[in-house]
């Protein structure tokens, strides 16, 4: 709290600290991604098709973040430059399962080995301990996140 006792202290804030990281990763994933032709966003449509083959274009926007309509747009652009291929006929419903092309698996080893070392960095300063500590509590603050009340 701050001194007159509204408002959030930032300097002790860990909402503020988490938001803080969230945004100097991204500028710097961005970074290293962008020589490479990607943002964020299409690296991480990328991996996510590369672990998880077939999603359809509304899981890999919930994966990364981003509305379906953002998704769509991208998908289209990765399609039309041979980095995925999408089935033309629907498997269930109109759910077009998308997958990694040769080309977009190429592409994906590059910006994966970039990422990297940008996370390497970010956690270089912490023991494997620590680091497996942070992950341990990262994903209870989900957890606590997503829970409602009564939920």
């Amino acid at each position: 709290m701050t001194q007159d006792g509204r408002g959030i202290e930032l300097k002790t804030s860990l909402g503020y600290l988490v938001k803080e990281v969230s945004s100097v990763l991204r500028a710097e994933m961005e970074e290293v991604l962008r020589p490479l032709g990607m943002t964020v966003t299409h690296y991480s449509c990328l991996e996510l098709l590369s672990q998880r083959p077939g999603l359809s274009n509304s899981e890999l926007a919930r994966g990364a973040f981003v509305t379906r309509q953002s998704m769509n747009v991208l998908l289209q652009a990765l399609e039309r430059d041979g980095i995925v291929e999408r089935s033309p006929e629907a498997a269930v419903g109109k759910v077009l399962p998308t997958r990694l092309t040769p080309r977009g698996r190429r592409s994906l080893e590059k910006a994966s080995a970039a990422v990297r070392s940008v996370e390497e960095r970010m956690l270089s300063g912490l023991t494997e301990a620590e680091r497996s500590e942070a992950r341990r509590i990262l994903r209870g603050m989900v957890v606590s996140l997503r829970q409602r009340d009564g939920a």
